[in-house]
C-alpha cells in the first residue's frame, strides 16, 4: 500500500491515463476528481460491497422451488 500526502489542487496518475485530483478539504473528508477513460469503472468501496454481496444472494438458488417448476 503507498501512503501518500497530496494539497489541495495536487493530483496523482495511476498508470498514464487516470489522474486523482484533490479538489477540498473539509474536517473530515476530502473530494477528490477522477479523471479516467470511460472503459474504467468507478465505484465507491462500500457500493462495491454492497453489489457484490446482492450478487452472491442472487446467485444462490433453492434447489427445492427448481423442483417444483421441473415438475409443473
Amino acid at each position: 500500500m503507498l501512503v501518500i500526502s497530496r494539497k489541495k489542487g495536487e493530483s496523482i496518475l495511476l498508470g498514464e491515463d487516470i489522474e486523482i485530483t484533490i479538489v477540498k478539504i473539509d474536517d473530515s473528508s476530502v473530494k477528490l476528481s477522477i479523471s479516467a477513460p470511460k472503459s474504467v469503472t468507478i465505484l465507491r468501496k462500500e457500493l462495491y460491497k454492497e453489489v457484490e454481496k446482492e450478487n452472491i444472494k442472487a446467485a444462490s438458488i433453492d434447489i427445492s422451488m427448481l423442483k417444483k417448476l421441473k415438475n409443473k
